[in-house]
């Protein structure tokens, strides 16, 4: 059945196509647009504005200019900020929801999930904001008195990814208004639509104007470049790949920024002897195919037990071979497409590797049909340990199968990449998953669980998988700083 072209054409409508500078949308200082696609048909869904180094200036003045006043800001009024802006998106779910199925082309069930994890972003926030406490104590000596508080790292650059435009935005504006910190938003150029109305909804639940700046643009050097140089910049927090990371990180050292990164992920699932198959082949649904395998947390490296190995692949793809493509928008959608024709080509070259170097594709392995850039969700069996897959981010809906026969090989296997994102484990023995996740080199473990995010736990990686930690209690610290006040002897003379 679908979603009627009307409805499409009356959310679009609702989209600010501007550029959020001030409390305010505004043209680009050049005028320049660019075109947002469906990538499930390749039709332009809007075309918005194109911001210039220009406009980042200018929203970086926003920014620094409303620091002082917005960190004055009563805790209470900011957490009740972010309250009315989880009950307004919590109002417009299916907005929400829509606009992602049709920048991203992610199935409305899986955007409806992104709206209740986003919008949790906003209330676990809203309840922080007044939570940020430091200490009073008496030195050990005895001679002084040691005052510790936080106070907002300042004026962030905030970069999200393509991949959750919702989620993405919320997870790193939330913590910065609960903290008290000023924001310039930079979306991806492929699905900036989410970010825009995300926008318009902060302004709408009272956000003062300058604390939220939005610059959409195709260039993001030359909008983020000279941010990052700004002397008025506190920190930077980033999710996306980890080349572009070590990037901003090197230009992050300039002025010493504080950093965020949230960056790329090479999922090991790790499947042993003793594992339920049918919880197994469940999470590996969840892990893998969720949001069609494009995201950092997807299991990218399918392990398991050699004894297991044939029957977790069997049932394994005769539910990946179920899985329907197609619009997002359509009701019997269960794999939407990949986000453009380079990620899709991307995949393909990934497999054809696999499938020359001796591996076998029980299901999928090929491109799919007719417009939008589809890939068949594919299982592939015996790859060769050299294989690209392996070692690459797939960010598609491929998985990759090896066999191990002890748990130290397992291990070994788990743990031979420069990233540490995510891991998955599944075991009925409690104290074997507890054992090997103290072995994994991963920030997440995913024990008999193939989904672990979570607005009230600390999100985030090791090694190349990145810096800082999202979400959970920890989450409002990476945009606070410590501040230390020494008092003298209030006994004294």
């Amino acid at each position: 059945m679908g979603i009627p072209a009307h409805r499409e054409a009356e959310l679009l409508a609702q989209v600010p196509t501007g550029l959020l500078i001030d409390g305010e949308w505004r043209d680009a200082a050049g005028g320049a647009r660019f075109d947002v696609e469906d990538p499930s048909t390749g039709k332009v869904l809007l075309s918005i504005a194109d911001a210039s180094t220009e406009d980042g200036a200018l929203a970086m003045d926003a920014a620094a200019a409303a620091q002082e006043s917005w960190a004055r800001t009563a805790p209470r009024e900011r957490g009740e900020i972010l309250r009315r802006a989880f009950e307004l998106v919590t109002e417009r779910a299916e907005d929400f929801a829509l606009l992602m199925t049709l920048e991203m082309g992610k199935p409305l069930a899986e955007s409806r999930g992104e709206v209740t994890y986003g919008a949790e972003f906003l209330r676990w926030f809203s309840e922080e904001a007044v939570r940020v406490s430091g200490r009073y104590s008496t030195s050990p000596d005895g001679k002084s008195r040691l005052l510790v508080t936080k106070k907002p790292v300042g004026p962030c650059l905030l970069i999200t990814p393509w991949n959750f435009p919702l989620a993405m935005a919320t997870r790193k504006i939330a913590p910065a208004v609960a903290a008290g910190c000023t924001m310039v938003l930079k979306p991806a150029k492929l699905t900036p639509l989410t970010s825009q109305l995300f926008a318009a909804v902060m302004m709408e639940a009272g956000l003062p104007a300058g604390v939220l700046n939005v610059v959409s643009t195709t260039s993001a050097g030359d909008v983020t470049g000279p941010i990052l140089k700004d002397p008025r910049l506190r920190k930077v927090s980033f999710t996306g790949s980890t080349a572009v990371g070590q990037g901003l990180i090197r230009d992050a050292a300039h002025n010493v920024l504080r950093t965020s990164m949230e960056l790329g992920g090479n999922a090991p699932f790790l499947v042993f002897e003793d594992a339920d198959l049918d919880k197994a082949v469940d999470g590996a649904m969840a892990a893998k195919l969720r949001n069609m395998g494009e995201a950092c947390t997807a299991a990218n490296r399918f392990i398991v037990q050699d004894t297991v190995a044939d029957e977790f692949a069997e049932r394994f793809a005769a539910r990946v071979g179920a899985m329907a493509t197609g619009r997002g928008t359509e009701d019997e959608t269960k794999v939407g497409p990949l986000i453009d024709a380079k990620s899709r080509d991307k995949v393909h070259s990934l497999v054809t590797d696999a499938l020359d170097g001796g591996a076998r594709a029980l299901v999928g392995g090929a491109p799919e049909e007719g417009p939008g850039y589809f890939y068949q969700p594919t299982v592939l069996k015996d790859v060769a340990p050299d294989a690209r897959i392996l070692k690459e981010e797939i960010f598609g809906p491929v998985a990759p199968i090896v066999t191990f026969s002890t748990e130290d090989e397992a291990v070994a296997l788990a743990n031979n990449t420069e990233f540490g994102l995510v891991s998955y484990v599944f075991t009925s023995d409690l104290n074997r998953g507890l054992r090997i996740g103290e072995k994994l080199e991963s920030g997440m473990l995913g024990l008999n669980a193939g989904v672990v995010s979570n607005a009230a736990a600390p999100f985030g990686g090791v090694k190349q998988s990145g810096l800082g930690r999202e979400g959970g209690a920890e989450g409002i610290e990476e945009y606070l700083y410590t501040q230390y006040t020494g008092i003298a002897d209030p006994y004294a003379g």
